[in-house]
């Protein structure tokens, strides 16, 4: 579905608008687990400014390709975001019961400001509205697999983004 060279090019237009944007600020970098870790990775080592990062585990899915509706949290922040502009990084983004709930428990903790910037958004998927300052890639609604994305923890270090098939399935 999207190259490795795609990815590669796309990021490095990403992290040029995040440090345009975020220069002097200092911001604390939040890498959503487990899949956002590749993501974060690559656009942090283009990045040209001081930030902090930080990880926090969130999921609605569990090993299904539909969310459940309800969020999960594995791993909550531990350094103090009041005051501080934090940059959320996320793999996918469809429903936004995941995100909405993220961004809601971080609000309460009194950052400075509070963005998002998506690998990939699935609009199509979109239950409630949650606010994306940057979006690498819009895609249509299939399950999708690589670049930190997985299937029942399979797949993450495949270079590219792919649609998943089940080759279980008739």
């Amino acid at each position: 579905m999207i190259s490795a060279e795609e990815l590669k090019r796309r990021i490095t237009q990403l992290a040029r608008e995040v440090s345009r944007d975020y220069r002097g600020r200092n911001p604390v970098v939040f890498g959503t687990l487990k899949g956002g870790f590749i993501f974060l990775a690559q656009l942090v080592t283009q990045l040209d400014f001081d930030l902090e990062i930080e990880f926090i585990s969130a999921r609605s899915y569990g090993d299904s390709e539909q969310s459940s509706g309800t969020v999960d949290l594995f791993k909550n922040i531990s350094i103090d975001i009041k005051d501080r502009h934090l940059l959320i990084v996320e793999d996918v983004i469809d429903s936004g019961l995941t995100l909405k709930w993220l961004l809601e428990d971080l609000e309460k903790a009194g950052p400075r400001s509070l963005e998002v910037i998506a690998l990939l958004d699935k609009k199509s998927e979109r239950k409630i509205e949650v606010p994306l300052r940057y979006v690498g890639f819009e895609i249509d609604d299939r399950f999708v697999i690589g670049f930190g994305m997985d299937h029942a923890e399979k797949y993450r270090n495949l270079p590219y983004i792919a649609v998943f098939k089940d080759l279980n399935s008739n």
